[in-house]
């Protein structure tokens, strides 16, 4: 049975600086945590070496990833259809943006 994933990856403060970054995060609080969520059928950290080495990699997981949040996500895994973890994905982009913090997902 194939199982999927949530994953938070911490992006490092800088990604703030770019105008696209910014526009997508009107009420980002600046000092407070930079994100990518995202989903998978892999596990988190393979997922996150994945984004690091270029593999179907989001450019800001790739460049400004530092570590991934388990605190933030943990809960949610494992997840039993794409669909369920593409809908907690928005959700979880959605929440976390709503408490200051500058998110990217897709």
């Amino acid at each position: 049975m194939r199982q999927y994933f949530v994953y938070v990856i911490e992006l490092d403060q800088s990604v703030s600086d770019i105008k696209k970054f910014r526009t997508k995060n009107p009420n980002y609080i600046k000092g407070i945590d930079c994100l990518y969520v995202g989903q998978s059928s892999r596990k988190p950290y393979i997922r996150l070496e994945q984004h690091k080495e270029g593999y179907k990699a989001n450019k800001y997981a790739k460049y400004y990833g530092i570590k991934l949040r388990p605190d933030l996500y943990e809960k949610y895994n494992p997840i039993p259809t794409r669909k369920d973890a593409e809908e907690i994905e928005e959700m979880l982009g959605k929440n976390l943006r709503k408490q200051g913090y500058g998110v990217w997902f897709n």
